[in-house]
Formats: C-alpha cells, sequence, structure tokens
C-alpha cells in the first residue's frame, strides 16, 4: 500500500465518524428520525469528492427516504461543519449513496434458511 492510499484510508475512517457525529449532534434536524449507520465512506485520490455510502434502518419505507433525502439535503451544512473539525486543508465534496447491502444481505440470509428448511 503506497503512502498516498494509505493517507486516504486513514481519512476515509476518520471521515465515517466524524461524518456521523456531524448528523447525529451537529445538524438536530427533526426530519432524520430513523435509525442509520455510515457504511464505508470513499474518498478520491485527490480529495476532490467522497461518497458516503449510508444505510438506514426502517421498516417504514417513507420514513427510510425522509431520512435519506435530508441528509443529502445537508451534505453542505455536514461539509461545513466537517471542515471546522478536520486537520485537511480541503474538505472533499460530499456525495451520499444509499446503502441497501445490509438489507440485501438479510434477505438473502432469510431465502437461504428456507430453502434449508425445504419451505
Amino acid at each position: 500500500m503506497n503512502k498516498q492510499s494509505n493517507r486516504t484510508e486513514k481519512l476515509n475512517s476518520v471521515f465515517k465518524q466524524d461524518i456521523y457525529t456531524i448528523i447525529t449532534r451537529k445538524l438536530k434536524n427533526p426530519l432524520i428520525t430513523e435509525m442509520f449507520s455510515i457504511t464505508k465512506v470513499d474518498t478520491s485520490k485527490d480529495l476532490s469528492f467522497a461518497k458516503v455510502y449510508i444505510s438506514v434502518f426502517s421498516t417504514n419505507e417513507e420514513k427510510k427516504n425522509t431520512t435519506f433525502s435530508e441528509i443529502v439535503n445537508d451534505a453542505k451544512k455536514i461539509r461545513y461543519e466537517l471542515a471546522k473539525i478536520s486537520n485537511v486543508r480541503t474538505v472533499p465534496e460530499l456525495h451520499f449513496v444509499l446503502d441497501d447491502s445490509m438489507e440485501y444481505g438479510d434477505s438473502m440470509d432469510k431465502l437461504f434458511k428456507k430453502i434449508k428448511e425445504g419451505k
């Protein structure tokens, strides 16, 4: 692993924690009602943008979509807050992506369980 990618990996980890903290503690957006996690942050090599993968845990599709949409709408505020606490010269532009991989994995587990039970 070269020096640049090692630095990027460390930044991704720090951004992941900091963005979660900003959303949950600083934004205080009343429309973010559902539990969520940031599953991954993928920052470009030139640090100009970062994809932030978010998984929203909800059985209510409307609330899930509202929570994700509000996070997306707050992207500039989140970036501003990140710039205040970050030690990088330029904070990347944040692009939020809905990560359904946990739900997909859960549905696959249920399907395999049904197959194993012979149903």
